[in-house]
């Protein structure tokens, strides 16, 4: 009940619930009148009939009547009387039994539950909020970008312009503020100045629009924003973005790299000062079929396996693991080691001239094709529509899913087949039928919503990227660049100060991968880095570690070694 006044306020705010209250009100009034003007006439029938009664019991038989109650202790002995008794009895059946409760819940109780959902999603946030993140749509990268900030103790506000789609996300959870993107008191009322970062993932028109707005009242705000159009970069930048990212592009160009027969054995797929990290996939590389312990890489390059992705599942390397052709080796090391990991697997044992297929020409397959063009490698794109590209050499027309289409575009010969569509569905059927069609085809697929990417892998994908995750790690790493690293499919970097526990003991004997599923690649000393430490390194107060693990390991290892 405490809100009670606050939900009438806010009802009484609205221009509609006022007319509503007020036509409410007149109908109240007539009835009011109505009611009067029957008494009146019930004590001149009954004077007709000599009888007298006081002014409360005219009011009284009156409502009895209209209510159809008719207790029957006060009748009319007339003809008259009762012709009239009939009149205010139907009246009061069209009057107070249909119309009232109708015009009662129309003008003012629906009205009143409407208020009272709307009063549900918050319209400030509290004074005391500081270096939270606001995001400006609701969509997958959204989804993810939240989990991430929840994981990381990061708190955010969502801005939605509909109250409905605010209704429905505080029944999910989500912390929401309704407000108009384009207006700058929904910015104000967000708090924006003692935000950490706004993150624009609306279409490039809203984007700018919104990066105009903050630059009036915010000028110092850190801004992301997604651009789709290349004409879009410059001009957000020109508005006052201080990043802006393509994210269909940067998807694209991250699945062309891990094609087999680019000339880096190697993609980086993220960098921690001097360290570097890649991944590398061991299919058709002499890495196939061996041992760790048989490769040797750490004495040949210096450069460290510290985890392999094998169909979407990430393990931590054992001398006894064997290298199958569907793993992919999360590499750890120096440009340098880099570069002699390159030279040491060498140039692959037959040269790829088969070009690779791309199923899907929209923006992710479009940005895939630039990036395998650069690299000299022969690609062709399967796609429905034949707008997509003028290049006739290139281009198949036609459906992934046909047999006859996939055979024209060569899909007998090529070395990999990225599925591109924006569609999970699609792309998880295409991988079925792309296994089933060449069981030693690499297949790189695209994932809409990272909920899917354990079923592509299941369907026969190698590689899997998701778009939001991509997308939700970038702006974590911008968000905390000196704590945090995320990379693919949930596998994080993170710097954390050694445990009383660990000082003094070294690497090998203090438990760190066995208790907690991370590695170490690297320690912070005396202000320089450290990577790669031997196994008998021995650990110092005053050392902080390097580490890399899943989202699930980061989280055991904070549970059993607390920031102290």
């Amino acid at each position: 009940m405490k809100y009670l006044p606050s939900q009438l306020l806010f009802l009484l705010q609205d221009r509609r619930a006022r007319r509503n209250i007020r036509s409410l009100a007149e109908f109240a009034l007539f009835l009011v009148v109505l009611v009067i003007v029957y008494s009146m006439l019930f004590h001149v029938i009954m004077a007709q009939e000599d009888r007298d009664y006081s002014i409360i019991t005219g009011f009284y038989w009156t409502l009895t009547v209209m209510s159809t109650l008719g207790f029957g202790d006060i009748t009319f002995h007339s003809d008259l009387g009762k012709v009239f008794s009939i009149v205010v009895l139907l009246s009061g059946i069209i009057f107070f039994l249909v119309m009232l409760p109708f015009t009662f819940i129309q003008f003012f109780y629906a009205p009143w539950l409407e208020a009272q959902n709307k009063s549900r999603v918050p319209r400030h946030l509290p004074p005391e909020i500081y270096h939270h993140v606001v995001i400006t749509c609701f969509d997958p990268i959204a989804i993810t970008l939240i989990q991430r900030l929840k994981q990381y103790g990061h708190a955010y506000v969502l801005l939605t312009s509909e109250v409905q789609q605010g209704l429905d996300l505080v029944d999910q959870g989500y912390s929401v503020l309704v407000g108009e993107l384009d207006d700058p008191d929904t910015y104000e009322r967000a708090r924006v100045h003692q935000a950490a970062l706004v993150v624009a993932l609306n279409n490039d028109m809203k984007n700018t629009s919104i990066v105009y707005t903050l630059r009036e009242i915010a000028p110092d705000v850190p801004i992301v924003a997604n651009a789709d159009m290349d004409d879009s970069v410059d001009i957000l930048r020109l508005a006052g973005c201080t990043h802006v990212f393509q994210f269909m592009n940067m998807l694209g160009q991250s699945l062309a790299r891990r094609t087999l027969g680019a000339r880096a054995h190697a993609n980086v797929i993220g960098r921690f000062e001097d360290l570097v990290i890649a991944e590398a996939p061991a299919m058709r590389t002499p890495l196939e079929g061996r041992t760790i312990r048989d490769i040797g890489l750490r004495q040949a390059t210096g450069i460290t396996i510290v985890g392999l992705w094998n169909r979407g599942r990430f393990t931590l390397p054992h001398p006894d693991t064997v290298v199958e052709a569907s793993t992919v080796l999360v590499l750890a090391g120096s440009e340098a080691q880099l570069a002699s990991y390159g030279a040491h697997i060498g140039e692959p044992e037959t040269t790829v001239s088969a070009p690779a297929l791309i199923l899907g020409g929209g923006r992710v397959g479009q940005a895939a094709v630039s990036t395998l063009r650069e690299q000299g490698m022969a690609y062709r794109i399967v796609e429905k529509n034949p707008r997509v590209s003028q290049d006739g050499e290139h281009c198949i027309v036609g459906s992934a899913a046909d047999h006859q289409t996939l055979l024209r575009a060569g899909i007998e010969t090529a070395p990999s087949v990225f599925i591109t569509t924006h569609n999970d569905d699609v792309n998880i059927y295409l991988t079925i039928y792309c296994r089933r069609l060449r069981p030693d085809i690499q297949i790189i697929s695209r994932a809409t919503l990272d909920r899917n990417i354990n079923v592509l892998h299941a369907a026969g994908a190698d590689l899997v990227m998701s778009h939001a995750s991509m997308a939700a790690n970038t702006i974590i790493n911008i968000l905390t660049p000196d704590r945090v690293l995320m990379l693919t499919e949930g596998l994080n970097i993170f710097r954390c100060r050694i445990h009383p526990d660990l000082v003094g003991k070294n690497l090998l004997t203090s438990g760190i991968r066995e208790s907690t599923g991370c590695s170490v690649i690297a320690i912070f000393r005396e202000g320089s880095l450290r990577i790669n430490p031997e196994p008998t390194e021995i650990l110092a107060a005053e050392d902080e570690l390097l580490m890399i693990g899943t989202a699930t390991s980061e989280k055991t290892f904070v549970e059993k070694y607390p920031d102290m």
